[in-house]
């Protein structure tokens, strides 16, 4: 995310930023609300000329349009975020329009802007900086290569080794595959994670520091159990993405789910659904708040949830939001959407 102007008196006022990613566009779902005024090049069909007999084509001329957000739509697989709304500002003032909010356009947002929402956007501006991560999770005979995105880990591709076709052993032509499609996955110097369980990811890191020497100096190892999406969450669990990283959201949101999920299960300092979370506030015991992203978004729409949100901060408890696109945000969901670590039990 590059962030191009800030205007804010306290937290009113305007942000001029740019999505770069598809990640970013996902955080733009949960930054942009209804009711926002959003400004944004477009294209707009002009009025044809009414009193010719036969309609001439319409063209679609480019202008800058404000509208008043009444809905928004993520769409993952076409990398673009559909904003529709009420045009007060600009050609055809009092019509409707939907922005199409792809990858390097501006847009800028006007609100009264929330602590999440600011923090998200400085998140996704640090992040921009950082190097991306790729890992392959590899046994014998099969591997998975997953992106690691904002949002969680996408799954890129499963290979197998009676799937490959070329000159050489089975193992030979398995490693090829792997390692053609690494490079595509990985084609702008991203960082890679060569994980899996026994010696097959030693013999395939011996197999590309012979053929791709280059791609091999971007690889880190790691011991894992299984591959698969398991096997992703346990690359994460272990620090190799943070090693990379910094510190990866989804991974930190893996390690919170790990300690919510052990208190559960012995009955320990935790809080779960929204009623039994309230009653930890009243009690002030509320140590770090857990809350989906799309139950944050449903509460708002609701009202009353950012004035929750305060007190907790006001009583020193930190807050993170979970994607529930990735796992341990779906388990939160599972949850009620909003769970607690204490600092004691109620």
């Amino acid at each position: 995310m590059r962030v191009k102007k800030r205007f804010l008196r306290g937290r009113e006022g305007e942000i001029t930023l740019v999505p770069e990613t598809l990640d970013d566009l996902w955080h733009l779902k949960y930054i942009v609300e209804k009711g926002d005024l959003i400004f944004a090049l477009t294209k707009r069909k002009a009025d044809g000329v009414a009193d010719k007999l036969r309609p001439e084509k319409v063209e679609k001329k480019t202008v800058r349009l404000g509208v008043r957000v009444e809905e928004l739509e993520f769409h993952k697989f076409s990398n673009r975020l559909r904003v529709h709304g009420l045009i007060e500002h600009g050609m055809d003032a009092g019509h409707y329009h939907t922005f199409n909010v792809e990858e390097g356009l501006d847009i800028s947002i006007t609100k009264t802007w929330k602590k999440d929402q600011l923090e998200r956007i400085d998140e996704a501006e640090a992040s921009s900086k950082r190097p991306k991560v790729v890992i392959v999770a590899i046994e014998e005979g099969d591997a998975d290569i997953g992106l690691v995105r904002h949002y969680g880990i996408e799954t890129y591709s499963h290979i197998n080794q009676s799937s490959g076709k070329g000159e050489g052993t089975l193992r030979e032509v398995f490693f090829q595959e792997i390692t053609g499609q690494l490079i595509h996955a990985a084609s702008e110097s991203e960082a890679i994670v060569v994980a899996g369980p026994g010696f097959t990811k030693e013999d395939f890191m011996k197999y590309i520091l012979a053929k791709e020497p280059e791609l091999a100096s971007r690889v880190i190892t790691e011991d894992i159990s299984s591959i698969g999406m398991s096997g992703f969450q346990e690359v994460l669990r272990r620090g190799a993405v943070d090693r990379i990283m910094e510190e990866s959201r989804i991974a930190r949101e893996s390690r919170l789910m790990d300690e919510l999920l052990k208190e559960i299960s012995t009955d320990g300092k935790v809080a779960y659904g929204l009623e039994e979370v309230k009653m930890a506030l009243d009690y002030g015991s509320i140590a770090t708040l857990l809350v989906a992203d799309e139950m944050l978004r449903i509460e708002r729409e609701k009202g009353g949830i950012d004035s929750f949100l305060r007190n907790v901060e006001n009583n020193q408890g930190k807050i993170v939001v979970f994607s529930t696109i990735f796992e341990p945000g779906q388990k939160l969901l599972a949850l009620g959407g909003i769970a607690a670590l204490l600092r004691f039990k109620i």
